[in-house]
């Protein structure tokens, strides 16, 4: 009922995990995420996959070793469908027999995909494809074309609901964690989101603290100042804030 990318950057060290399914909030469901390993839940999801596979992969378990360890002690294992990264950088994949087709996986050395109740393979070699084949965009816009390519080619087949996009930077906090629950379009959704977290959130984001400075950047003004650089290029785009929430009006003197 789901299909998702995990997928690592080498160069920024950054871990992302994107999702879609005609399934409600499988951003909540599917993605777990750690300093340096991620697992993708789904099918029949059992979340212990997740917790105690992101625990286990930081303690150094290969991703390949793990899953057939869980697919040994979980009954339910012809019917889930999982992927990771373990803490070397390698990827592995466990579609279970009796997932709903169509169902698959593949897998490769920076990223992987799979998913089930799919209109086809088609979908998991598009979403794979796509991201390989974009490199030149920063990791959040990379995972969502390659999710768009996926959904293009057929997506789930019983239509869209849900998404999710999750990235760390070698933290256990997240970076960036974006969720649209139940919506008729919720990859253009994700995409609407992350443009309205460009104008101020990810600015913050950058200056968070981190295990290597506990502290963070508790100086607000260049964060002030980048918010606005970035105001002032989106208005010199003749673009306008994509926000829904509320907005202020100053009166005039």
């Amino acid at each position: 009922m789901t299909y998702s990318i995990i997928a690592r950057d080498p160069e920024s060290n950054e871990i992302g995990i994107a999702v879609a399914s005609r399934f409600f909030a499988c951003g909540a469901a599917v993605p777990y995420i750690g300093r340096r390993v991620a697992v993708a839940t789904q099918a029949f999801v059992n979340p212990l996959w997740g917790t105690e596979g992101r625990r286990m992969l930081e303690s150094g378990d290969p991703a390949e070793a793990l899953l057939k360890e869980f697919a040994t002690r979980d009954a339910g294992r012809d019917i889930r469908q999982c992927h990771m990264l373990d803490a070397a950088g390698n990827f592995a994949a466990h579609t279970g027999a009796d997932c709903v087709d169509w169902a698959g996986h593949r897998v490769g050395d920076i990223h992987s995909v799979a998913g089930n109740m799919l209109t086809g393979p088609e979908v998991v070699e598009a979403t794979f494809d796509t991201y390989a084949a974009r490199g030149d965009l920063p990791m959040a816009e990379r995972l969502l074309a390659a999710m768009r390519a996926g959904e293009e080619a057929g997506g789930d087949k019983r239509g869209r609901q849900a998404a999710g996009l999750v990235i760390h930077r070698g933290q256990d906090h997240a970076y960036l964690d974006l969720r649209v629950d139940d919506h008729h379009d919720p990859l253009s959704e994700l995409d609407r989101l992350l443009e309205v977290a460009g104008e101020r959130y990810l600015h913050v984001a950058e200056a968070m603290p981190s295990l290597d400075n506990f502290s963070g950047t508790s100086d607000r003004a260049p964060i002030d100042a980048a918010i606005t650089r970035a105001e002032e290029a989106r208005k010199a785009a003749g673009k306008t804030s994509r926000s829904q929430a509320t907005v202020t009006v100053t009166e005039k003197d």
